[in-house]
């Protein structure tokens, strides 16, 4: 399966809305990630670059944070909140802490299959590698929360050339490593069809603190000078994406960013807090 064959592509309908006949709608999300036991994150606190060949003990510190600790702070802000989340996982966990991702499902968010390791990006891979990869993480998580995941968003948000088919064929619903549109469209290959729901990188923590050294209260600011301005382009329907993860800002210092974005939106009447599952629905029940 490599004929690289392009989809049909069926964009969302004119003066499409979502539910209340609201034209924002906020989704948050966390990446609880893990990587393989030979790889390690790419990003990590230390500026000063190892010699090549070096397996980088700090980063492969830095990155477990997430999974030992900072997913439960993060869960635990969104249960305060009363929101219901995106928590993307990484398959390998559901061999590793099968308990915790058993409680995150339980919690009522929505498990989204993150690849099977951060290391193993779909671009990257074989079509054979692709393929195992993805059947593991989805049959792994699956029997952990006691569900098919249906939805999906690759390690890096990178797909390979025929990911998405093979999604259709693993009963996937919905991906998010799309980021050419607002709102969703629908993808159909000769396996079938997949909504694409784009993913808004505005506001992502990682990138926020780590590539660009800006501060968890620039965080806050950013939310709250987008959605005022969002809110105001009353005829722009949109998605606002707040991405934590958990290795990043799970820790204490930038955790109350996301708190305190958490209970900005848990009252709001004015916009639409969900979870791209939902937003598929919606989507599909316009068509």
């Amino acid at each position: 399966m490599s004929d690289d064959i392009k989809p049909e592509i069926r964009r969302a309908p004119p003066r499409m809305r979502w539910p209340g006949e609201r034209h924002v709608a906020v989704v948050f999300n966390v990446a609880y990630e893990a990587w393989t036991e030979q790889g390690a994150s790419a990003i990590g606190p230390m500026g000063n670059p190892l010699r090549p060949g070096v397996f980088d003990l700090n980063a492969d510190s830095y990155g477990r944070y997430g999974a030992n600790v900072g997913i439960r702070r993060l869960m635990t802000i969104l249960d305060r909140a009363g929101i219901a989340a995106n928590v993307y996982v990484s398959g390998v966990l559901s061999e590793r802490d099968p308990d915790r991702v058993r409680a995150v499902a339980v919690a009522g968010h929505e498990i989204v299959t993150h690849g099977y390791a951060q290391d193993l990006v779909p671009a990257s891979l074989t079509p054979e590698e692709d393929e195992d990869y993805m059947r593991r993480a989805t049959t792994g998580l699956a029997k952990v929360i006691g569900a098919q995941p249906t939805g999906w968003i690759s390690p890096r948000a990178t797909a390979g050339v025929d990911t998405f088919r093979r999604l259709v064929r693993h009963g996937y619903k919905w991906q998010g490593d799309a980021l050419d549109d607002d709102l969703p469209y629908l993808q159909t290959y000769p396996e079938g069809a997949l909504v694409a729901v784009p993913l808004a990188i505005e506001l992502n923590d990682l990138s926020h603190a780590m590539r660009w050294g800006r501060t968890p209260r620039q965080f806050v600011d950013m939310f709250d000078e987008a959605l005022s301005h969002l809110l105001a382009a009353t005829d722009d329907v949109v998605i606002l994406d707040v991405l934590c993860h958990a290795h990043c800002y799970g820790r204490p210092a930038g955790a109350w960013a996301y708190d305190e974005i958490a209970k900005k939106c848990a009252d709001r009447q004015d916009i639409w807090v969900t979870t791209r599952g939902k937003i598929a629905d919606h989507f599909l029940s316009l068509l």
